[in-house]
């Protein structure tokens, strides 16, 4: 159980996502090693967290602020330039979600096939589609319950799901 944590938290999401595909390995770029924040990006951490703080308030997730900041605003890496990830910085100042991004993200994905199902009652590979990602929130909710980020008493229910993702 050790090892899968130190992996999930090496990985992130990677072993999630091929658990249930016959790929091998996680292939793509990585990020390039820097202990440094450049010296042609934005580096001033108040103003970093006040773009942060103005880009989640437009709705933005996580993910997205950090690819906005990239772009827009020249930070390659807020953890780098400010010491603490986005989640981080927008839990200090008292916004938080209820479920964290990547369960909301499968949930999302559940909703929508859920809604395909509605209309094609037929479609047995998306039918198997939905069983795999159920099995991943589940999966998920396990191990944030583990690490109280969601409520112990928690339970995923098909039914309830309309009311969690909107």
């Amino acid at each position: 159980m050790v090892k899968e944590e130190e992996q999930v938290a090496a990985f992130g999401d990677s072993i999630m996502s091929r658990m249930h595909s016959g790929g091998k390995g996680s292939s793509g770029s990585s990020k390039p090693f820097a202990t440094e924040v450049p010296s042609w990006s934005e580096s001033d951490k108040k103003v970093i967290e006040s773009h942060i703080l103005d880009l989640n308030k437009e709705g933005h997730s996580n993910a997205m602020i950090g690819t906005i900041l990239r772009d827009r605003f020249a930070v390659p890496d807020v953890r780098l330039a400010t010491g603490e990830r986005i989640s981080q910085i927008l839990s200090r100042n008292g916004i938080s979600p209820n479920y964290p991004e990547d369960m909301m993200n499968l949930m999302r994905r559940a909703q929508g096939l859920i809604d395909h199902l509605g209309n094609n009652p037929k479609d047995k590979h998306n039918r198997r589609q939905l069983e795999l990602c159920e099995s991943k929130i589940r999966r998920l909710a396990s191990y944030y319950k583990g690490v109280n980020k969601v409520d112990v008493d928690w339970q995923y229910k098909r039914d309830q799901l309309r009311l969690i993702v909107e």
